[in-house]
């Protein structure tokens, strides 16, 4: 087939045409919904060559199984359907060729180049989205707890001073932090000894009887008095005390409110099928509109069925979010989150989390690395500028040592170039700065190759051979230490890109695209020159190599 000059010509020319329109930008249409969850068409432009995150910029998180909160029982299981989850949520948050892969056993990678909003991000990625619907305390039994733990606190120590507050010394005993000295502390108990309830002092009676509003400046010790353990014991079998998401403010100052809920949750999460953000045409706030599956939707009918009068708390990762609504008819499948004063951006985002699922254990983040767009721009200069200086190196010393058969060996370099790009396009590569890296190596490998041949002629024609005959054995015997030479750096490149993070992995594309594409232009591109050469200058009887 390529025993003709023609047959080489044609070839060639449509290895270049597919690899100019494997570089070529184009627009693509992709069908994916809109905040609003209607199905629309949106045309993104398609740039083959895609920058990294080291050349334009973005982050790098590390995350790993917290397991400060709790021993994870599956931590390796976890960690694969926590890699599901981030997945499908930054394919909805919209980057363009996120990198996200696990490493070694405990570990989650998630590189996101370009990114403008790094802290989004994060909030997105790490956040649990765990979600349940929880029934109030519409027994009060929490109100006709408080003075058991307002007394068991004043046992150990706590007392309430008038101004509302505990006293320091106690508290930091029972969590094991004390500094106060024993004097100090003994005058601070005979002074709080007629005070008010440890507990109670602290809590204001909010809307409702389940309801309570802490200052924000106290937000910090009643957390702590409500994980002693003490209290803990005391608090009704069945309930539990959970923070709203945010303070309000009331007049002059700002309250947390905490709210008494069943411990038990009528429906979690693990049922919702779809939710999407929109805002309330009413009260013009962003809301967020879920929808249960069908199996969902028959326990949620018939729990609300059960309780309707009742109050029900919307819990997202143990935060209440929103005063509790009151069930007033029995809900199925559709329903609805208050955000209050959140923005619609905060709903999308809580709407893309509980689409995508919640992660099953929480993660947190081991490492964080943020590449700013300028650095990005250094790099590319360097990159580009390293790259020049070594080509502009090699095409000196060729075309000075070797002169016409390195004139020639450097117009099959510039094919090959084209190659290289032409496969990274295709193949829909990043280009990073170790890919840059092995761009430029790749080059000095295929002009090694050439060299090789050249050598393998030089030895033919000092053994007497004629030119043409010489040239052909040059190409037929240097064949042999080129594919070796080839293939043992191919092995290496693919074991840096089965075994090799992202940085590592760019470089190991890089490498082997440039090694196929150099083993193509040495022993076809070049061969088909010199053929060229010698049908211009049938009666040469020596070139200069």
């Amino acid at each position: 087939m390529f025993s003709t000059i023609r047959s080489r010509i044609i070839t060639t020319a449509l290895l270049v045409a597919v690899a100019i329109y494997s570089l070529w930008p184009r627009e693509i249409t992709r069908r994916a919904r809109g905040p609003d969850g209607r199905m629309r068409d949106t045309v993104e432009k398609r740039v083959p060559l895609k920058q990294g995150l080291d050349l334009q910029g973005g982050i790098h998180l590390a995350l790993e199984v917290d397991q400060s909160k709790g021993t994870v029982a599956d931590p390796k299981g976890a960690l694969e359907r926590a890699l599901t989850v981030i997945r499908t949520r930054i394919d909805e948050f919209g980057v363009a060729e996120p990198l996200i892969q696990k490493v070694g056993d405990n570990r989650i990678v998630v590189e996101l180049a370009g990114l403008k909003d790094p802290e989004r991000a994060k909030d997105i990625v790490q956040r649990s989205a765990f979600l349940e619907f929880r029934i109030t305390d519409m027994q009060n039994q929490f109100r006709a707890a408080l003075p058991a733990i307002d007394a068991e606190l004043r046992k150990a120590g706590v007392r309430a001073p008038s101004g509302g507050k505990p006293a320091t010394g106690a508290v930091e005993r029972l969590l094991g932090g004390d500094t106060t000295s024993a004097k100090d502390q003994s005058q601070a108990d005979t002074a709080d000894a007629n005070a008010a309830g440890p507990f109670s002092s602290l809590l204001f009676n909010g809307s409702q009887q389940w309801e309570y509003l802490v200052p924000e400046e106290d937000f910090p010790r009643v957390d702590s008095l409500i994980h002693l353990p003490l209290v803990q014991r005391l608090i009704p079998r069945g309930l539990e005390l959970l923070w709203a998401q945010a303070p309000v403010s009331q007049g002059a100052r700002s309250y947390r409110a905490v709210y008494v809920v069943e411990s038990r949750p009528i429906i979690t999460g693990e049922y919702l099928s779809d939710a999407r953000a929109q805002l309330d045409p009413v009260y013009n706030q962003a809301i967020v509109t879920f929808q249960l599956t069908r199996s969902g939707g028959r326990i949620f009918g018939r729990e609300t069925g059960r309780h309707i009068g009742d109050f029900m708390a919307i819990v997202l990762d143990g935060r209440v979010q929103g005063a509790p609504p009151v069930i007033r008819s029995q809900i199925n499948q559709r329903g609805q989150i208050e955000l209050g004063n959140a923005s619609l951006q905060q709903a999308q985002d809580l709407a893309l989390v509980l689409r995508a699922g919640a992660l099953p254990a929480p993660l947190v983040i081991v490492e964080e690395r943020t590449v700013g767009p300028s650095l990005g721009q250094d790099s590319i200069k360097d990159g580009i500028r390293a790259g020049l200086v070594g080509t502009v190196a090699v095409i000196l010393i060729m075309a000075l040592y070797y002169r016409v058969s390195g004139l020639l060996a450097i117009c099959a370099l510039a094919f090959y170039v084209v190659f290289t790009l032409g496969g990274l396009g295709a193949f829909g590569a990043t280009l990073t700065l170790p890919g840059l890296a092995g761009f430029v190596l790749s080059i000095g490998m295929a002009v090694d190759a050439n060299v090789l041949i050249f050598e393998r002629i030089r030895e033919e024609i000092q053994l007497g051979k004629t030119l043409r005959a010489a040239i052909d054995l040059g190409f037929k015997e240097a064949l042999r230490a080129i594919i070796d030479t080839h293939a043992t750096t191919m092995i290496a490149a693919l074991f840096l890109f089965q075994f090799g993070t992202g940085p590592v992995k760019g470089f190991a594309v890089t490498l082997t695209i440039g090694i196929a594409a150099s083993l193509l232009t040495a022993v076809f591109v070049t061969r088909t020159l010199f053929l060229i050469w010698f049908k211009r200058r049938p009666d040469m009887q020596e070139i200069s190599i």
